[in-house]
């Protein structure tokens, strides 16, 4: 292990099989002929190991590879490939400590928020089990006498996996273990920015496949360039499903080049969440869902709060409250366990919310608390600095866009239906939320002319999402779904079937068709 790694660490790293070079193919074998990722730490900016990308030799070996092995796996019964995803889980279970602290290293979030990213993968294991004996088909009422009508569903194939820093490891797992009992082969690209927890990852489902008897190559990985592999993937006609979770920038490319090939997609991508507060909300409810929605993992999920519409009559009091709670935020080392707030992944992702603060005041908002860049020896690494809360009007164009980190906006409304049209007025619709005590309110919010994102919730906040639901939004969100509900359909292709048991040739509707009617009659 590199010498500026703590002693801690490097015990963490070596029980998850990383060395200080690791190579970042694999396909049953690890491989990497690439160039070399040097990933840093964001808490302290030291080396924590290096990673050799995959090189176009090892992008060809790798599909071809899952290709094989998605062969086999496909005709594997589904109960069977369910107890791969259940040792699966198990094994994540024990490496659960080690694997969170990972993914606090390598990405900056607080340790108690890598550990729930952990048991997300756990559950969603526990959820796919179950999955592997209901997948349902119907049977269908025919129109026609002695025939049987009826829907089934097969393997799809290959599914891309592209995903992004923030969740390094819990988005692979919703797509990765519905894809394995569904019958299909993944091949995942992880962002670069978060190397390690994948290759982590991908070493314990090697050691379950080999102890199941399942190939590895099942759960394949490619780690190098993003744009140029993610866009390889996307292009790749032997690829039938590409899951891509990032920008909307992003969901852009990779959405133009998978639909120009005519393949599927599922995209989940920018989040620009809203929270209504009502005049009949539990103030202290909804500050602290607004806190933490906005605050958690440094203001960098995809369902962040990152737009407050309060009320007029309760915004000042609003407002004073979660001024209380932003002064009072601990921000530092997200291993110790008493930090609610750690870096951001990067410094330039630091830049990036400061230019949207000048962009809020340039505009005419008002800095309330925050936006200052965190230094020194308290600060080293150049990523961390306070949760920005600001006021905002909603046709500001700042606030239109997803600024991936900790900047909060508040408004004001006087008419719910203001409430509405300021909430829907953004081109993404993930997450939202209300809070209210008027049954009325809640029930408008959940209606066809109420929220229109993927996601809506009442008296609870835009984050924190169970892995039960389908999870995903509409408009520039992309409109796909992930996790939990019927989501295992789109890893699946559907298959309409008529099954004729009679010794007739009825044709439907009713249709007559030649001189032989006596056979070809409804």
């Amino acid at each position: 292990m590199p010498a500026n790694v703590s002693l801690g660490m490097q015990a963490v790293l070596q029980r998850l099989g990383l060395a200080e070079e690791n190579d970042g193919a694999f396909n049953g074998e690890w491989r990497g002929g690439g160039a070399v990722i040097e990933k840093v730490s964001p808490i302290d900016g030291k080396l924590l190991a290096r990673v050799r990308c995959a090189s176009d030799e090892d992008y060809e070996r790798i599909v071809t590879r899952a290709q094989e092995a998605f062969q086999k796996w496909r005709v594997t019964p589904a109960p069977v490939r369910g107890e791969t995803v259940r040792q699966l889980g198990n094994a994540l279970r024990e490496a659960k400590p080690d694997l969170a602290q990972l993914v606090t290293m390598e990405m900056g979030k607080i340790v108690a928020e890598g550990e729930g990213e952990v048991q997300e993968m756990i559950d969603i294991c526990d959820f796919a089990v179950g999955q592997s004996r209901m997948l349902y088909g119907l049977t269908i009422q025919s129109e026609r006498a002695s025939h049987r009508l009826m829907e089934q569903w097969h393997p799809l194939g290959l599914v891309a996996i592209i995903s992004a820093f923030n969740f390094p490891v819990a988005v692979w797992s919703w797509n990765a273990a519905l894809a394995a009992v569904c019958g299909d082969a993944t091949i995942w690209k992880p962002s670069e920015k978060t190397p390690l927890t994948a290759i982590a990852v991908i070493k314990i489902a090697e050691r379950v496949c080999r102890r199941t008897g399942a190939d590895p190559a099942i759960f394949s990985l490619l780690i190098g360039d993003g744009p140029s592999l993610g866009q390889k993937l996307a292009a790749d006609r032997r690829v039938p499903l590409v899951s891509a979770t990032g920008s909307t920038r992003m969901g852009f490319e990779v959405g133009k080049a998978v639909h120009s090939r005519l393949g599927k997609s599922i995209l989940e991508l920018g989040g620009n969440n809203a929270l209504i507060v009502g005049p009949t909300a539990d103030l202290a409810m909804a500050a602290s869902s607004i806190f933490f929605g906005s605050v958690g993992t440094s203001g960098q999920r995809c369902t962040s709060t990152r737009r407050v519409i309060a009320h007029e009559s309760v915004a000042n009091k609003l407002r004073e409250q979660l001024l209380s709670a932003y002064k009072s935020v601990r921000i530092g080392n997200p291993l110790d366990r008493s930090t609610l707030m750690g870096p951001l992944i990067d410094p330039p992702s630091v830049d990036n919310v400061q230019r949207s603060i000048e962009k809020v005041k340039s505009e005419g908002g008002e800095i309330l608390f925050g936006g200052e860049k965190l230094n020194g020896e308290k600060f080293p690494g150049g990523c961390y600095m306070t949760p920005c809360l600001a006021t905002a009007r909603h046709e500001f164009e700042i606030v239109k866009h997803e600024t991936f980190g900790p900047l909060l906006y508040l408004m004001s409304y006087g008419d719910f239906d203001e409430a509405l049209a300021m909430h829907n007025d953004v081109p993404q619709g993930l997450s939202s939320a209300i809070f209210t005590n008027d049954m009325r309110e809640a029930e408008k919010f959940l209606s066809t002319v109420g929220s229109d994102c993927g996601i809506a919730n009442i008296n609870t906040g835009t984050s924190g999402a169970e892995i039960g639901g389908a999870f995903g939004g509409e408009k520039q969100t992309g409109g796909g779904r992930e996790s939990g509900s019927d989501s295992w359909k789109s890893y699946m292709r559907r298959q309409t079937n008529t099954v004729n048991f009679s010794t007739e040739l009825p044709l439907a509707q009713g249709i007559t068709f030649g001189d032989d009617a006596g056979s070809a009659t409804a």
